[in-house]
Parts: C-alpha cells; sequence; structure tokens
C-alpha cells in the first residue's frame, strides 16, 4: 500500500512561491497606474512609472461655468464703468440752450366784426334776465295756487321739497351748480297748472340736459301712461298718466311735460279730478317753449 506524500511545511519555499506570485502579477499589470501613495511591498520590483505617480495627487475635476461667470461679470463692470464715463462726460460740458418760445406776432385782421344778435335771436339775454318775465301768464279767472311763492321764485329748498328724497334733491342741485328757479301756478275749473323754468349756470357740465332726461325716464315708468313729443322740439315729450287711486281718496289724473333748452330746464305738471287730454298739455307745453 502507498503510502501519501509526506507534505513538507517549507518558509523559505513558502516566501519564494508568494515573491514569485507577486512578481508575476507585477508584470501583468506592468505599464497600469499605482493608486496615488501606494507604495511597492518588499521585494516586489514596482511598475515601470510607479515611482514617479506616487508622489503626485490625481487632480480632482474642475467647476463648470465659472469662467462664464467670470466673462459675464466683467461685462457688467464695463457696462457700468461706460455709463459712469458717459455722465463724467456730460457733465463737463455747458449746457445746450432751449429755443426761444417766443412766436411771431399775428396780425389782426381789420375791417368790421360781426353784428351781436339781436334780442329775439339772443337766448342767453332772455335767460340771463328776469326768469319770471319766461313764465306763462296767469289765464282770466284762475286763481294762484297756494304751493307757489308770491314773488315767483323757488329757493333751493323749496325746490328740493317737491321731491321725495328732499334731502338727497338738495344735495343733487348743490352739486349740480342750480342757480336759481322761477315758478308760477294756477288752479281753475279743477285743473292745476305749475311751470318750472329750473336755470343751471352749467360751468362744468350740461345739467339742464341731465334733470330733463331723468325727468322723461321716471314719467315714461309710470304705468299707463301716453307720450307724444312736443313739435318745436328736440328733446322734448308729454305725458298723460292714468288715474291714480288710493283708499280713502277719489282718484286724480295727472300729466306732465318736460324739456330743456340751453341752460333752462323746462317742467309742466297738471293735476285734475277727471281724466287730462292730450291737447291740453300739448298747448300748455308748445306756448311756454314758445317764450324761451
Amino acid at each position: 500500500m502507498e503510502q501519501p506524500e509526506e507534505v513538507v511545511h517549507d518558509p523559505d519555499a513558502a516566501r519564494s512561491s508568494e515573491v514569485g506570485g507577486t512578481v508575476e502579477a507585477a508584470e501583468r499589470s506592468a505599464g497600469a497606474q499605482a493608486p496615488a501613495g501606494a507604495v511597492a511591498p518588499a521585494g516586489v520590483v514596482a511598475p515601470a512609472g510607479a515611482e514617479a505617480l506616487a508622489g503626485e495627487a490625481v487632480p480632482g475635476k474642475r467647476r463648470r461655468g465659472r469662467t462664464a461667470a467670470l466673462i459675464a461679470g466683467a461685462a457688467v463692470l464695463g457696462i457700468v464703468a461706460g455709463t459712469c464715463t458717459g455722465y463724467l462726460v456730460q457733465a463737463e460740458r455747458e449746457p445746450t440752450r432751449l429755443p426761444s418760445l417766443a412766436q411771431t406776432e399775428l396780425k389782426q385782421d381789420k375791417g368790421p366784426g360781426p353784428e351781436p344778435l339781436p334780442a329775439a335771436q339772443d337766448r342767453r339775454m332772455k335767460t340771463d334776465g328776469d326768469l319770471r318775465r319766461l313764465l306763462l301768464k296767469k289765464p282770466r279767472g284762475a286763481e294762484d295756487a297756494e304751493f307757489v311763492a308770491s314773488d315767483g321764485w323757488f329757493s333751493i329748498e323749496q325746490y328740493a321739497s317737491v321731491y321725495t328724497n328732499s334731502d338727497v334733491m338738495f344735495t343733487d342741485l348743490v352739486t349740480d351748480d342750480l342757480r336759481r328757479v322761477a315758478a308760477t301756478a294756477w288752479e281753475k275749473g279743477g285743473l292745476v297748472v305749475e311751470i318750472r323754468l329750473v336755470q343751471f349756470r352749467q360751468e362744468e357740465q350740461l345739467s339742464a340736459g341731465s334733470y330733463a332726461d331723468n325727468n322723461h325716464h321716471w314719467a315714461g315708468k309710470k304705468a299707463g301712461t301716453d307720450s307724444w313729443e312736443i313739435p318745436g322740439a328736440v328733446n322734448g315729450e308729454a305725458y298723460v298718466h292714468a288715474a291714480t287711486r288710493e283708499p280713502g281718496y277719489l282718484p286724480y289724473y295727472t300729466a306732465e311735460a318736460h324739456v330743456w333748452r340751453g341752460d333752462i330746464s323746462m317742467e309742466i305738471w297738471l293735476t285734475a279730478d277727471k281724466p287730462i287730454s292730450r291737447s291740453t298739455i300739448l298747448d300748455l307745453a308748445e306756448r311756454q317753449l314758445e317764450r324761451l
């Protein structure tokens, strides 16, 4: 029976074998770069170039965008420096004189100017005078109505009081620059007639037209209302309303007409105990408009 071979542990042989293997590994990796700071084991021949790289550090990655930031910063500094230089150069220059504002004097044309309008055609001359003279005269047999002042003028408080919201109306009249109110009223045969000429200064706005338009608006909203244009008036209209009935009172009838001319808003109000005809309200409106 064969005896197994005896394994002899020779330390020198083992070291020789390890060294031989290391040398072979080193030869296979010849030309490869060694890690930075690596030192070859004792008795091992380091690859070519390893000693040169042993003491050198591997360069790190370069930051991106640094060059672009430097260029951008230099460009901004260049613009700022150029602007400052321009201001300094301009500040040292003498100011340029502006051209004269004076213009060539215009010669006035010679000859007579236009003749002023006669009083019959100049509406302003009529309305700047005594406004009460433009009101229709009270017919024969008629009696004065109680709610009109004896002198024919309405103060701003009196005029505002004929409206439901008198406080609001008073404020509006002050804002719209009310000038004066001339009024007349009479009663005859169960028919009460009231005429008011409301005049505004109209320095900033056309208040007369606004008040007439407002009256047109509310008059047309009443139920059972018939309306007609006033002949000779571009913006005039007359209204006849259906009977007004309230518990405990007899029915009554109303009619009204509104038109504005220049700075005056003309108002006509009729109240009767029987229906009011179209001809009645239109006749009063036409005759009063002619006087304006």
